[in-house]
């Protein structure tokens, strides 16, 4: 690649590639700015990054937090409620395959396994998938039950999330909102080097 000079006389040509160069810099600028004004207007529904989104949409409040436990076999609260209403979608969170979908102690229970030994869990939910489903982040799993104890909302999806024992690790709950990764849109500056 050549750099070419502003300050020449045009005779041997030296102005015109520099110009081209910022004119095409100019171009992206403009429609960079323009594909992201456009976007503003409208939604877009491109899927957020992470392999791992939430299980309602839009986006729920969190009625109760993860209540990490010293000991598995202690009671405690294995997962986040999030509030929701009766009869609402319920996504799978990400890729995998549905290992259950029933009732536990007569509440509709649905789990999922992923790659990499993770499994998800999501309560009360009337399935709409069964054992041996298939199913990608976004999927409906099926639709959320209304009450769920100790949850102030009128309706409640308690998800869970669980690392499988395998290898020399045993088997651990972990907290599914670090399931989620937020990225901020960032914004970089255009720089001039003509």
């Amino acid at each position: 690649m050549y750099r070419f000079s502003r300050a020449g006389t045009g005779g041997t040509g030296q102005c015109a590639p520099a110009g081209r160069r910022s004119g095409r810099r100019a171009v992206f600028v403009v429609i960079g700015a323009a594909a992201l004004l456009g976007a503003a207007e409208r939604p877009v529904a491109a899927a957020p990054a992470g392999q791992f989104g939430w299980p309602l949409q839009p986006r729920p409040s969190i009625e109760r937090r993860f209540d990490k436990l010293e000991h598995d076999w202690l009671p405690g609260h294995r997962g986040v409620d999030l509030a929701g209403m009766a009869g609402q979608v319920v996504l799978a969170a990400g890729d995998g395959i549905v290992v259950f979908a029933g009732k536990v102690a007569d509440k509709p229970v649905v789990s999922i396994d992923h790659p990499g030994g993770l499994r998800t869990t999501y309560e009360p939910v009337e399935a709409a998938v069964s054992a041996g489903s298939r199913v990608g982040r976004g999927t409906p799993i099926g639709k959320l039950e209304a009450g769920h104890e100790g949850c102030a909302a009128a309706a409640c999806l308690h998800w869970g999330a669980r690392r499988e024992a395998g290898g020399r690790n045993r088997r651990e709950y972990v907290d599914p909102l670090g399931l989620l990764h937020a990225v901020p849109l960032r914004l970089k500056p255009v720089l001039n080097y003509g």
